[in-house]
Parts: C-alpha cells; structure tokens; sequence
C-alpha cells in the first residue's frame, strides 16, 4: 500500500504544551500529507479523542496536570476507543521506555525530533493500524458470512427430519441428528466468536434491566436437568437467602449460568451439581453471589492460571473451543463484577460469580 493512500485517510493528533514543538511536528507531517490536530494539554486532548478518535497520537510525555504516562493511561484503559497508536516524546534521558510501553504506548522518540525518524515511525504505526483494522472487520465480515448458510442448513434438514420432502428411513434419521449436532456445535462457535470479538473491539452493547435473578436460574435449571438426569446427577438448587433484583443484562448473565452450570454437569459422571445464590457484603456494597459446585473430574492446578483465556483449550476430550469461560469472563466483568475458579483433580469444582446488587 503506498504512502500516499495512508495519508488521505489519516488524522493525527499531536499533543505538547509547548507550541514551538507542536509547529515542528505539524510542519513535518502535513509536508507528507497527513492531516494533523494540535492540543497543549492531556485533558483537551483526552476531550478531543472521545469525539473524534485519531489515527495516531504523538504525545509528550512532560505536561503539567496531566503528563503523557496518564493520558495514555486513561486511553487504553477506555475500551469503547478503537485501537489508536500511541508515540510518546520526550526532552528527558530519565524518562522511562519501560514505563512508557508498559502502559500502553507502542513508540517512544527523544528529543530533538529527528525528522525522517518521525515520519518513518508515523508510517509503521499507521500501517500497523490498518493491519487491525482489516483484521477486526474480517473477524467480524467471517462469523456473519458463515452464519448465513449454517442458519440456512439447519432450517433444511429440520424440514427433512419432519418429512417434509417425504419419510426417511430410520437410519437416514440418525445421520440426520449427527449432521444437525455439528452444525449447531458450529453455530455456538461461530455466535461465541462473534460475541469475543464485540467485547474486544468495544462493540458490545448491554441491556441492563432489573430482573428477578433466581426465576432466570430456575429457568436455566429447568432446561438442563434432563442431561444431568441422563447422567443419573444430583442437580440441586439451594437458596440461602431471599435474594433481590439485580440490575444486568438478561440475556448475557443467562449465557453466563447456562455455560457454566451446563459445564459442571458435562465434567461430572458421578455425584451432584449444586448451584448455591446467596448474598454477601464487601466494602458496604451487597453482592450477589451464585457458586456452581461439582463433583468431577477438576482442573489441574496449572491449568487454573489460564482458565478464562480466549481459545484456551482443556486437554480433556470433553473440553471445548476454548471461548466459553473467556466470553463468561468477559461478559461478568462487564458486569463490573468478578468471576473465580477453585478445583481439586478428582473431587471437582466450583466456579463463583459476583455481581453488585
């Protein structure tokens, strides 16, 4: 891609409370056709990213009030903010390149600015950017693409199992359930990549509502019990208390139970499953707590440490894709509210949610 495609389309936003550098970096980047932004301090600069999120920023590091370490801080610490490269630039030898990368930045030039060094950084970022860019569109134009002709056999083939285009034999029936079986285990992978990547790009919408959580768990309890009965499990409800409403979204926290409790009962042959609500207080803010307790196989301890990565993958033969747990995890600490895991290999395990009430 030539330089001159990237530039048509890219702002940038250079930050620095003294205006002699600010004419500098503006001077050297519009002779390269870049269109720039020019702010003296982190607060103005940080106003301007919400309404007008840039291509790139080039951010000195020594501001008063608000120094170059906290403004990028506060971005990347802001997930409903795209991917935005961070320069940083500084006048100082003790300012800290660790530091600085550790807290988000992805580049860090001294003073004085040499430059061909600004621009050729500016271009790499900027491709860097795009690369990102392409990737999360793709991610995302990838799962829609694929939905729609999956939706489409499944539809068919629930037409054929009910005789629609004739009786089928009883062996074609069988085939028929396996081949529905992995479609929809493709439709859950699919929908769950897609949901990933929503929370990931800070796309991802919640509808919070006030809704009687222990009816949503009684639900979800309802509808499971049949493959905990198949297994000849225990599948139990105990209420500790009476437990309000809580505000969230529905349909996530649904997602959330329903995962989980479905886990407990596919990693358990023998014994029970025991989902526990209760309330709790810490730091004068009530909590609600539901606890899923099994009696299965457990995770080994190094396994723990990774349990809510995206795509991490059990070595069981029962584990998954990986997305679940991480789209739990995502879901609940968008919830502002924690998810942990304990487990003994052989004796089972207990996931805990917390939510604020």
């Amino acid at each position: 891609m030539s330089t001159s495609v990237l530039n048509k389309t890219s702002y940038i936003l250079a930050v620095d409370d003294n205006p002699d550098n600010l004419f500098v970096i503006k001077l050297a980047l519009e002779q390269k056709g870049y269109n720039v932004k020019l702010v003296e301090d982190g607060h103005t600069a940080l106003a301007q990213i919400q309404k007008f999120p840039p291509d790139l920023i080039l951010l000195d590091v020594m501001m008063p009030e608000l120094n170059g370490y906290e403004v990028t801080q506060k971005i990347r610490a802001d997930k409903t903010l795209p991917f935005i490269p961070i320069i940083l630039i500084t006048a100082h030898e003790e300012s800290s390149l660790v530091k600085g990368l550790d807290i988000g930045a992805d580049e860090f030039i001294r003073k004085p600015v040499e430059i061909d060094e600004l621009q050729a950084r500016v271009r790499s970022l900027l491709r860097l950017k795009r690369t990102i860019d392409q990737r999360e569109n793709f991610v995302s134009c990838l799962t829609h693409d694929l939905r729609t002709p999956l939706v489409a056999v499944d539809r068919m083939l629930s037409l054929i199992k009910q005789g629609v285009f004739g009786n089928i034999a009883q062996e074609t029936d069988r085939a028929i359930e396996q081949i529905v079986s992995s479609n929809n285990n493709l439709l859950d992978m699919l929908n769950n990549l897609l949901e990933v990547h929503c929370y990931e790009v800070g796309e991802k919408e919640l509808n919070f509502i006030s809704f009687n959580v222990k009816e949503l768990i009684e639900q979800i309890i309802a509808e499971l019990r049949p493959l905990a009965t198949e297994k000849g499990l225990d599948l139990k409800l105990n209420l500790q208390q009476e437990i309000a409403e809580i505000q969230g979204d529905r349909l996530e926290l649904r997602r959330v139970f329903t995962n989980l409790i479905g886990n407990a009962i596919k990693f358990t042959d023998a014994g029970s499953v025991e989902v526990n609500l209760d309330l709790a207080v810490k730091e004068s803010q009530k909590q609600f707590v539901v606890e899923i307790q099994d009696t299965g196989i457990g995770i080994k301890p190094e396994d723990l440490v990774t349990i809510f990565d995206r795509f991490r993958q059990g070595n069981h033969r029962r584990s998954g894709n990986g997305l679940g747990l991480h789209l739990c995890y995502q879901t609940v600490k968008a919830h502002q509210g924690d998810i942990e895991v304990s487990s003994e290999l052989g004796k089972g395990t207990k996931f805990s949610v917390i939510l604020p009430v």
